[in-house]
């Protein structure tokens, strides 16, 4: 399967007095691709955490900054599973404008319940390895 595409325009709020996307909203919008990778996939974050009282957490993350995006930019978050783990996931996720990567990020999420890291649960470990390219690990 590809990656999960989540198109978005920068506003003048996204940007800092340069003009262009301050540093710290790509991270805004790769939360917003990974939260919808898990949306297309059925699988609610609001529903896990009031089901199974789960939560993601991002444990880790590497940002490769590009180029720059800048106001009224049409901008595709792309996210994809790499492999998957026994409680954590890490991801893959670009920042594009057209065909050009403005960003590059490595980005590991935990799952974890009650402060605890807990194993990703079998009904989203499904789902999600119909997402992972091929050769990746799935436990």
């Amino acid at each position: 399967m590809t990656a999960h595409r989540l198109t978005l325009r920068v506003y003048y709020e996204d940007t800092d007095f340069s003009g262009f996307v301050y540093h710290a909203n790509y991270l805004r919008f790769m939360e917003r691709g990974r939260t919808e990778l898990l949306r297309a996939l059925a699988m609610e974050q609001a529903d896990l955490q009031r089901e199974a009282g789960l939560i993601f957490v991002v444990r880790r993350m590497s940002l490769d900054f590009l180029k720059p995006a800048r106001m009224d930019d049409v901008l595709t978050i792309l996210t994809q599973p790499a492999e998957l783990r026994g409680a954590s996931m890490p991801l893959v996720q670009e920042v594009r404008r057209g065909e050009e990567v403005l960003l590059r990020a490595e980005v590991t999420v935990a799952a974890v319940r009650d402060g605890r890291a807990v194993r990703l649960p079998d009904g989203l470990r499904r789902a999600l390895s119909r997402t992972l390219p091929a050769g990746a690990v799935e436990p």
